[in-house]
């Protein structure tokens, strides 16, 4: 990255739509003023930066800034003076106070996520366009109630804090789809000392690896006592968005066995580094993603491969089977907290698996309020699916609508949607 700086300084990088930076800094070199007029994208990620520029809002076209893996001690309120700035990343830092400027008017994505804040400013309810807020991994109690005026708030992360309970006004936010709440001190027992079936590191023949996500690796197996092939996720063992190790292993054993989710046979024991894990069914390579994850400017969305159209049956295929996945989660008192078409697994005939529980958590009275936000995501999913498809019928795109009712206990229920696509099948057959 030093040759990076060295352009900069020489002046070689006029009319710069992005910058990355990440070279030891411990202060912004003034040349980055220099690309005023152009520079939308600043990542100033892994660096030794504990503040910014006073100026910093000369930037007037930056739209998305990123400073994780820094030694800042607070959220600078100079970015609250960066007049296009929308998307905010400062994870992995050692925040713990957040300055009640620091929002920027346009703001929608903020990552605060592995740092050490107890409290945020009232001052985030004036964040209206807010629609992605990223805090695993801090110490938080409570949540500011002026973010009930967030009304276009749809993922939020509140894993690993302090949380006595969930704020009830939080469930009624009218488009809040994506939750994530494990590890707080009100998580229920079964999250801290479920059955835990294991499986030795010694007992596996660890093949090649399949796959990365944001939690951890995926490799390839196979069990040497019974000569099955099997797919073995090790953590990485750091917190994630979507929160700790720990907590996925948990909801992974206790979801049991359905379909259309992604069968997990066991906790992974004795890896040599002491790594947590877990040993899974190997998937047919016949099934690929559904979607990519959503990209800095669809925020909340996934993103689909260009040229993918569905046959009305494929996409009441795929709608259902996730729907019944979710439907055997919530009556396991599990909430998915990440519903998307980036973690469901399809093949071209229909059949689907729903995976990727990094982000689930255990409540444990019935609570329709919960299982009608998560509505709103399968509703996300199922109005994409729609998008992609041709000749679709009315009562799909009317269902589409009552999921995505901003009255969250206006939503229909998980078995309410199994059934009626059952029947949306079979008269389309």
């Amino acid at each position: 990255m030093n040759d990076v700086l060295s352009q900069l300084r020489a002046g070689k990088l006029a009319g710069a739509k992005r910058l990355d930076l990440s070279c030891g800094l411990h202060e912004l070199p003034r040349e980055v003023f220099d690309l005023a007029d152009s520079l939308e994208v600043l990542n100033l990620s892994q660096n030794q930066l504990s503040s910014l520029p006073d100026d910093l809002g000369q930037l007037k076209k930056l739209r998305i800034l990123f400073a994780s893996d820094n030694q800042f001690t607070h959220l600078p309120a100079v970015l609250g003076e960066c007049p296009q700035l929308s998307m905010i990343g400062f994870k992995a830092n050692q925040i713990e106070a957040v300055d009640p400027a620091a929002f920027p008017a346009l703001l929608r994505w903020l990552i605060l996520t592995d740092n050490r804040i107890a409290a945020l400013p009232a001052s985030l309810g004036r964040c209206d366009r807010l629609q992605k807020l990223m805090l695993s991994g801090n110490r938080l109690s409570h949540l500011p109630e002026t973010m009930t005026n967030c009304s276009r708030l749809e993922m939020i992360r509140l894993a690993s804090n302090a949380f006595q309970a969930l704020p009830d006004w939080l469930l009624q936010l009218p488009r809040l789809s994506w939750l994530a709440f494990a590890g707080n001190p009100c998580s229920p027992w079964r999250e801290v000392s479920p059955a835990r079936p294991a499986i030795s590191w010694s007992g596996l023949e660890v093949q090649q690896q399949l796959g990365e996500g944001a939690s951890g690796l995926i490799y390839g197996a196979r069990m040497l006592s019974s000569n099955r092939q099997v797919a073995v996720k090790v953590f990485k063992g750091a917190v994630t968005s979507d929160g700790l190790p720990a907590s996925e292993i948990a909801a992974s054993l206790a979801a049991g066995q359905h379909p259309n989710l992604i069968e997990v046979h066991a906790r992974l024991d004795g890896h040599p580094s002491g790594a947590e894990g877990l040993v899974m069914e190997l998937i047919d390579p016949e099934f690929s993603n559904l979607a990519g994850p959503p990209s800095l400017d669809t925020c909340t969305r996934d993103v689909y491969a260009d040229g993918l159209r569905l046959s009305v049956n494929q996409a009441l295929s795929v709608a259902l089977g996730v729907a019944s996945a979710a439907r055997h989660l919530h009556e396991h008192g599990l909430m998915h907290g990440d519903l998307y078409a980036h973690n469901v697994l399809w093949r071209t005939n229909g059949q689907c698996l729903l995976g990727d529980l990094g982000a689930a958590w255990f409540y444990d009275r019935p609570n329709a309020l919960l299982e009608r936000v998560e509505v709103r995501a399968w509703g996300c999913l199922l109005e994409e699916l729609v998008a992609l498809s041709e000749d679709v019928p009315s009562a799909l795109h009317a269902l589409v609508a009552r999921c995505l009712d901003e009255v969250v206990g206006s939503r229909p229920t998980f078995r309410d949607i199994c059934e009626e696509l059952e029947g949306m099948k079979r008269s389309h057959h």
